[in-house]
């Protein structure tokens, strides 16, 4: 009879233990965008909520944008690079096929001997790794685990599509996830629907621009009607799945945190989730416009370094995007 292998030991639970980020110096404006679309700011604000937005520079990468955003939060987390088990990055533009950003971030911070690898589901991508990190720390395979959310859309967009062009933006967010002796991140609600793939996509691959002679980039393509129509109808049953799989109610919420996607989206959510007005709700895309992978920790980051929400309190997490993909869990905040 062959020996019995022993069976990994994890965390009775886990937490986002801490929180960081990193967004670019370089604001943004509509008017700015407009120069090159048939567009308003006015007509921008009414259809998005957003203001402005952040692009990063030359030097700026989805690399450095990550390893700005994780010191901050392994500073604040107390944990050091050589604590780190696994480094996983959430993003759809990091310009590399391979290697992955995180192995590039993990050299960087000083974690080189970390388990490193990309999560790519686009705007869901955050919610993503959080289950994934959860299930680490839980499974044995990890003690503590880096988290980041991180985007250059604007190296990827095209300036002169006026259905993108105001949307996207760069930054980076992270969090450091580690055992906890509560429950302290639910059980997520994730799916999608592939039926719809060509919602948001890519106008091109890698082998048909090679084909044309390398002669248009790839960049960003969206539907955002059948975005907006699909995320407002199924994003609120998910949200309240994820409710559900808490054990609470939306009465016992002290903060909502959606993918910043578009303000109008996110309204509809807290109508149909029949959110009090007293909870608070992230608003990030105003001033930093969609950053995708990046939307939900840049904006958890902002609203408690601002004191919006406090400390320990339960925040649902909402993304969606491209795939069409979704993720949903609740979360008690560092």
């Amino acid at each position: 009879m062959s020996a019995q292998i022993k069976a990994p030991e994890g965390a009775p639970f886990a937490r986002i233990l801490a929180t960081g980020s990193f967004r670019p110096a370089r604001v943004v404006t509509n008017e700015e965008v407009c120069e090159n679309i048939d567009s308003s700011d006015e007509w921008i604000r009414e259809r998005s909520g957003i203001t402005e937005r952040r692009w990063a520079g030359d030097d700026e990468t989805v690399a450095t944008m990550s390893a700005a955003a994780a010191e901050k939060a392994l500073a604040a987390a107390g944990i050091t690079p050589d604590q780190i088990d696994v480094i996983l990055i959430a993003t759809c533009t990091h310009p590399y096929q391979t290697p992955s950003a995180a192995s590039e971030v993990a050299a960087m911070i000083g974690a080189p001997t970390a388990a490193a690898m990309d999560v790519s589901a686009a705007c869901a991508g955050f919610a993503y790794g959080l289950a994934m990190a959860q299930d680490m720390v839980r499974g044995g395979s990890a003690t503590y685990v880096l988290l980041i959310g991180a985007e250059k859309l604007s190296a990827w967009t095209d300036k002169y599509d006026r259905s993108t062009a105001f949307i996207f933006a760069d930054g980076a967010g992270a969090v450091v996830v580690g055992p906890s002796q509560t429950p302290a991140i639910s059980p997520v609600v994730w799916g999608g629907d592939g039926n719809q793939l060509q919602a948001i996509n890519m106008t091109q691959n890698w082998l048909e621009f090679k084909e044309n002679g390398f002669d248009t980039f790839p960049a960003i393509s969206m539907n955002g009607q059948q975005v907006f129509r699909w995320a407002v109808s199924e994003m609120a049953r998910v949200c309240r799945e994820s409710l559900e799989a808490a054990g609470i109610t939306a009465d016992d919420l002290d903060a909502f945190i959606p993918h910043q996607a578009n303000n109008r989206i996110t309204d509809a959510l807290i109508r149909a989730l029949g959110l009090p007005e007293s909870i608070p709700v992230a608003r990030d895309i105003v001033t930093t416009g969609n950053t995708s992978a990046a939307s939900i920790p840049l904006a958890m980051d902002r609203m408690l370094a601002s004191g919006e929400i406090p400390h320990g309190g339960n925040a649902l997490l909402v993304g969606f995007g491209a795939g069409l993909v979704f993720a949903s869990q609740v979360v008690t905040l560092p």
